[in-house]
């Protein structure tokens, strides 16, 4: 059976490991009226486990981590073996010493707080007569219980992976399943820092990327405040990193759970053929849709193009689309060129391009370059780049991007783009950019079936191919039975039957700039 999200209920962190601080606010340990007479400032210490020892050299046995219980029997009288007791448990790093008064000390020694002190090592005396037995046991039986919740937890998250991956669950869907039972946010990058998917709430994700240049500068550092990495590689080559950001619960845990996230994603990878590169894509795709439909407001969008690794400061941003491009091609180029930028796959065989340009940079020379190298590159010469205006704000992007695939869409038919140069903006397309964004207006689709209604049935298909050359050719007539291999009579004749169908003069000037604007409608509506 599948683990997924709706099976399980709400999923939190294991708690912290148990600190100095918690272990002396037992109720056990109350009853001991214990006081902490040295290294009050060390007290969330994490303990690793308990011991109870009398012997003076015990930090020979101890491997960090411990509380050690002693009554200090052996050290009465011997204020240099009572410093050097304190001493070697610092060297053993252990996490704290209680001492419980007595016989062998009736008050705190002076010797072990002042060497506790220097040392940093907490120092708790028990004023009261007290069992080490049950505290050890108490103590033992947390940590255990808290082990065997780590593993049971890791499990837990293997068998929801391996369910998600065994079912052909898309990488989204793994990492926010790894984001709900770790509590916090999941980033996965490349070696570069750049972000190339994110899981869990959406709000707490763009918080984390919000700030992720300072986050990304210390992703070499040691671990901290929640900040977990595992890395992402396998056959002795690494090429990424999974991160869990604000996790809340103990490191160790953590670890435990970011090792099997990493274990899952480079799974996911193998089995599904994709690489690194690949969720680049999937990424920058993923964010110039949200950019393009408008759907997410752009304000919203810039922490994900700034950790996507796309410069946003003081820059102008140039949206291009190119029809019928190879995306990953595109992308050599723009590396090719040193140019910086997104590049995406979008619907209907459209790649969008946002190139981000220093604003001293010549925006259209550029977009012209691009282009001229796109042509020779894919021995295209017919590749049109369809182009926006450069943006020098963020928040016009998006409007940008619309442009760029609406001149995209004007110009998809190839034989309107023949004498079309190669960067074609929207002065470029004129009647025809007007015909595409009026496209679904009922008006128009009314006035395009009114006025060829003659022709538009099966019979009419080779009339109406006729038709949309001649007046594509601005009613050449020799043109048009070139393209049609046909003589010229015989084009009078078609010509002839589809003014008789359509009860116009194609000769009046008015009237077949009608009928060529319905013809357009007509084509951009079957598009």
């Amino acid at each position: 059976m599948t683990t997924t999200l709706e099976t399980w209920g709400p999923v939190e962190p294991l708690e912290p490991a148990l600190s100095v601080r918690q272990v002396l606010s037992l109720e056990r340990v109350l009853a001991g009226d214990p006081e902490v007479v040295a290294g009050a400032d060390r007290l969330d210490r994490p303990v690793r486990w308990v011991h109870v020892a009398e012997a003076p050299d015990v930090g020979v046995m101890l491997s960090g981590g411990e509380m050690v219980l002693t009554t200090g029997v052996l050290l009465a009288g011997d204020e240099t073996a009572q410093a050097e007791y304190i001493r070697s448990l610092h060297r053993a790093e252990a996490a704290a010493v209680v001492l419980g008064l007595g016989r062998a000390f009736p008050a705190p020694p002076d010797a072990m707080r002042r060497a506790a002190e220097r040392c940093g090592l907490p120092l708790v005396v028990l004023h009261r007569p007290f069992p080490f037995a049950e505290l050890t046991e108490e103590v033992q039986s947390r940590l255990v219980r808290r082990k065997f919740a780590a593993v049971s937890l890791s499990e837990a998250v293997r068998t929801a992976l391996t369910g998600l991956m065994t079912a052909g669950a898309p990488l989204q869907r793994l990492l926010d399943e790894i984001a709900h039972h770790t509590g916090c946010p999941v980033v996965v990058t490349n070696l570069a820092h750049r972000v190339l998917a994110t899981g869990g709430e959406r709000s707490a994700v763009d918080d984390v990327l919000r700030d992720w240049e300072r986050i990304a500068r210390q992703a070499g550092g040691s671990e901290g405040d929640g900040w977990i990495r595992a890395e992402l590689g396998g056959r002795g080559e690494r090429w990424g990193e999974i991160m869990l950001c604000g996790y809340r619960g103990d490191t160790a845990g953590g670890r435990l759970l970011a090792d099997r996230a990493a274990e899952a994603l480079v799974l996911h990878r193998m089995l599904g053929g994709a690489s690194a590169h690949t969720w680049e894509e999937q990424s920058a795709q993923s964010l110039l849709t949200d950019l393009a439909s408008g759907v997410v407001p752009a304000r919203q969008l810039l922490p994900r193009a700034r950790a996507a690794g796309l410069p946003v400061n003081r820059r102008s941003f140039v949206p291009l689309v190119v029809r019928d491009g190879d995306p990953a091609q595109l992308d050599r180029m723009l590396r090719l060129l040193g140019l910086p930028g997104l590049v995406a796959e979008l619907a209907d065989g459209a790649t969008a391009v946002l190139l981000s340009l220093a604003r001293d940079q010549d925006a259209e020379a550029l977009a012209a370059h691009f282009a001229a190298r796109l042509r020779t590159e894919s021995g295209e010469a017919r590749t049109v780049v369809a182009s926006a205006g450069p943006r020098t704000l963020w928040e016009e992007v998006p409007a940008g991007l619309r442009e760029a695939q609406h001149v995209a869409d004007a110009v998809a038919d190839s034989s309107a783009a023949l004498d079309l140069p190669p960067v074609v903006r929207l002065r470029d397309v004129h009647l025809r950019g007007l015909i595409r964004l009026l496209r679904d207006d009922p008006h128009v689709q009314a006035f395009a079936e009114r006025e060829l209604d003659g022709l538009l049935c099966a019979a009419g298909d080779d009339l109406l191919a006729v038709l949309r050359t001649y007046l594509a050719t601005g009613r050449n007539k020799s043109r048009t039975a070139q393209l049609h291999h046909v003589s010229r009579p015989a084009l009078y004749r078609r010509l002839e039957a589809i003014q008789a169908r359509l009860g116009v003069d194609l000769d009046d000037f008015e009237q077949a700039a009608s009928v060529h604007i319905a013809l357009l409608a007509h084509d951009a509506q079957q598009a």
